[in-house]
């Protein structure tokens, strides 16, 4: 295969790479986005739990702190 050809392979995928839209999920989004919220008001729970309950925490605040 010549250099012309392959080249032209080459322009017609970047061409189909840059023009391609795919369709957003705005739903997936948001609850991907909702599920990172969760997660870090569920560890500052864990955190103040920690601090008002120590005898409770074992031997995990040592690795914590």
């Amino acid at each position: 295969m010549g250099r012309g050809r392959q080249k032209a392979k080459h322009t017609k995928v970047a061409r189909e790479l840059k023009y391609f839209s795919p369709e957003t999920n705005y739903d997936a989004l948001a609850r991907e986005l909702t599920s990172a919220e969760k997660q870090a008001i569920d560890e500052e729970r864990l955190e103040e739990d920690l601090q008002k309950w120590p005898e409770f925490a074992g031997d995990d605040t040592e690795r914590r702190s």
